[in-house]
């Protein structure tokens, strides 16, 4: 099988170093790639997002499987381009892909599945704005309604931070949503989806604020961890019933039917589990980790996807233990990052890359934000954290942070589900 992937981050590399393990690839390559990829795939130029000059290309290399990381691809219609050329692609349609691409879309289906989520409002005018944000808050949880790589979210106890960057969406032409605030640890579980066919992936954990203690502004992600030691024992069947299956019906109902990897971000509160996102794609950084736990092989479950066969795809295997993913940012980010700077360490085993490029004369510079993704595993969870951070050190990148506390707290047993609420 050929297998192209289209995309240039650390959860391409971990996609392409997952495909590289499966017997049934004979040709691998990733577009744009990065200068991870490009140690295990060859290195194809394309414009991502551009739905024409992906199907030319995956024709020209004749990929029999077309694998989409990143949503704005799948958002703007990449996936019908390379269906309509014939091509099996893993990934959903520019009409499923609204899951992730309008947030107001997806509480409409939310609703219509009867799917629990938080309470929700859209403003599109700011003279609406004051009397929208007064029936919230505090919290206040500040939401672009389209994609803004998850930095397009504020949530804060202080009302003048909220309407301010409210105020600042606006003025850029931005709708706004205001959701209710939600308790409890968070999760995100991926799922396999081909039209009413679900299949879980192990629910995992990510850390969105940029520091220690979930200090500072929100970032695309700067860690995660898998599986959840704290979590109920009937949690993923429980969402796959409650939320995902729901949802996968809803968007076949509306001739929207959902291929590819549909994840649910979670909150998992007093009142039971609660929706806060949704994403038409895998997840960065907790791909990272889930995917260092699977065994099935990828790309034939991919393929099986992408041509409608999920249902009669064995049952998937998994390695015992834990992984742990540590994000290794630019010095700037999530502000304008600097780049350019020389990264050594890069080609240990368990780094996987992001923002980085190969200079003329050979060496790995950063290219991003999120410059790499440093995944350790091991038989518990402190031994995963242990085995990543070890390998942390390796690496150097000048001016560059990260954070020291990715799955500390569940690794100490200090996280917990909620108990939820008996309803009357």
């Amino acid at each position: 099988m050929r297998v192209l992937v289209i995309g240039s981050g650390a959860r391409e590399h971990a996609l392409v170093l997952a495909a590289s393990g499966d017997p049934a690839v004979t040709a691998l390559a990733c577009a744009p790639g990065n200068a991870g990829t490009a140690s295990m795939a060859e290195q194809l130029g394309v414009e991502a997002a551009d739905p024409e000059a992906v199907a030319s290309l995956a024709k020209s290399w004749q990929a029999d499987l077309v694998v989409i990381g990143p949503e704005v691809p799948l958002v703007a219609g990449v996936a019908d381009a390379v269906r309509k050329a014939g091509i099996a692609c893993f990934g959903p349609s520019a009409a499923a892909a609204r899951i992730e691409g309008s947030k107001a879309f997806a509480k409409d289906v939310m609703a219509a599945a009867n799917v629990p989520t938080a309470r929700s409002e859209v403003v599109d005018n700011p003279a609406r704005l004051d009397a929208a944000l007064a029936r919230f808050g505090p919290t206040w949880v500040v939401k672009d309604d389209g994609l803004a790589a998850g930095k397009g979210v504020v949530v804060t106890t202080d009302y003048d931070v909220a309407r301010k960057h409210a105020i600042m969406l606006l003025d850029g032409g931005h709708p706004v949503l205001l959701e209710s605030f939600l308790d409890g640890p968070e999760a995100s579980l991926f799922c396999f989806v081909d039209g009413h066919t679900v299949v879980p992936l192990l629910p995992a954990q990510d850390f969105k604020r940029v520091g220690d203690g979930d200090a500072g502004p929100n970032t695309g992600g700067m860690g995660a961890y898998a599986p959840l030691p704290w979590a109920p024992e009937n949690l993923v069947d429980d969402l796959v019933e409650r939320v995902v299956q729901p949802v996968a019906d809803e968007l076949v109902a509306r001739d929207a039917s959902f291929s590819g990897l549909l994840y649910a971000g979670l909150a998992l509160t007093s009142d039971g589990p609660q929706v806060i996102e949704f994403n038409c794609r895998f997840g960065d950084p907790e791909t990272q980790v889930v995917l260092a736990l699977l065994r099935t092989p990828i790309a034939g479950l991919m393929h099986a996807t992408a041509t409608g066969k999920l249902a009669e795809h064995p049952p998937l295997e998994w390695a015992g233990g834990a992984a742990v993913t540590v994000v290794i940012a630019a010095d700037g980010y999530p502000g304008k990052p600097r780049t350019g700077d020389v990264i050594t360490g890069a080609e240990i085993e368990g780094v996987l890359h992001a923002g980085t490029r190969r200079r003329d004369d050979g060496a790995v510079v950063s290219a991003g934000g999120r410059v790499l993704s440093v995944v350790g595993t091991g038989k518990t969870l402190k031994s995963a954290r242990k085995h990543a951070y070890e390998t942390v050190e390796k690496v150097h990148l000048a001016g560059s942070h990260h954070r020291t506390d990715i799955a500390l707290k569940a690794a100490n047993g200090e996280v917990g589900a909620p108990t939820v609420k008996q309803r009357a």
